[in-house]
């Protein structure tokens, strides 16, 4: 390994993230992260799955430290490029961000000037243990470091992006109102931390890293980035109109304080699902058979 590379930072740039925003001012960015003093090499994403595949080549030339220019996708494709690898590095692997997408959820919970926060925290070197969450599914390994959602959420994400994404937020809400429309609960079997199988029906559930999805909803309020535990909410079965009175709750956090509602933190979960369902993870839309979720403490550092 190169150790020429370890405090030398590669920038992922995805060029189409906050509609072509990011492409117009990341340059003049990292120029400004130059010009402050640090050593930043530019590599540039044309297609998804691009970033993932860039910092698994950097990382493999010794490189270890990483900065996300983009949205909540870019950031969850750095992070996969860096694990499971990561986990037997002798130096420890730091993620930084220039949130010039659509949104970058993670960072909320430390600012909510997200731009300008990031700058200043890479600029002054700051940094920060945070755990990963590991998920096993069918077809490979996933790692996040926000949220993953299951359910409603996960839904009203899935037709979002197949119908209604060029909308942006009024988007959002029309998928929440056309799933709401045809609201099902559903049942997700699972054995939390080596306990007994669990598969009422339930509205969704997220296991949370952070506090924050979406932008401004506080998911899970009491998430701990570095506490080696997940927090697990999960809200049960609910009426249309119940669940359009509680939702806007969730922008507060008090959504959790519903009686069909519950939070826990968990270690591992085991998942006994027989298909594919809708799968909300770091912003991203995917279908996938989720096996297992396990936090891995302390993985990371982000400059935060």
């Amino acid at each position: 390994m190169g150790n020429d590379h370890a405090q030398h930072f590669v920038a992922i740039v995805n060029p189409a993230a906050g509609g072509g925003r990011c492409g117009r001012h990341a340059e003049a960015e990292l120029n400004r992260l130059r010009e402050s003093g640090l050593q930043v090499e530019m590599r540039t994403t044309s297609s998804p799955g691009d970033g993932t595949v860039l910092v698994r080549n950097a990382y493999a030339e010794g490189y270890r430290n990483f900065i996300a220019v983009g949205g909540d996708g870019t950031c969850f494709e750095v992070l996969n490029g860096l694990f499971p690898e990561a986990l037997n590095a002798s130096t420890r692997v730091s993620i930084g961000f220039l949130p010039l997408g659509t949104g970058n959820s993670f960072l909320r919970d430390f600012t909510d000037d997200g731009a300008e926060y990031s700058f200043q925290s890479l600029v002054e070197g700051k940094r920060r243990p945070c755990d990963v969450i590991q998920l096993t599914h069918r077809d490979g390994v996933l790692h996040f470091m926000n949220l993953m959602s299951l359910g409603f959420v996960a839904e009203v994400g899935a037709l979002t992006n197949r119908r209604f994404k060029r909308l942006g937020q009024f988007g959002y809400i029309l998928g929440v109102l056309s799933k709401v429309a045809r609201l099902q609960s559903s049942s997700f079997p699972m054995r939390v931390d080596d306990g007994a199988v669990e598969g009422d029906e339930v509205t969704f559930i997220s296991v949370n890293n952070s506090r924050y999805t979406g932008g401004k909803m506080m998911m899970a309020p009491n998430a701990d980035i570095s506490d080696g535990e997940a927090d697990l909410i999960r809200v049960g079965e609910m009426g249309r109109f119940g669940l359009l009175r509680t939702f806007p709750k969730i922008f507060k956090g008090t959504h959790v304080d519903h009686p069909s509602a519950s939070q826990s933190r968990v270690r591992t979960i085991d998942f006994d699902l027989s298909s594919e369902v809708d799968v909300m993870i770091d912003g991203e839309v995917l279908r996938l058979l989720p096996r297992r979720i396990e936090v891995l403490p302390r993985a990371l550092d982000v400059r935060v």
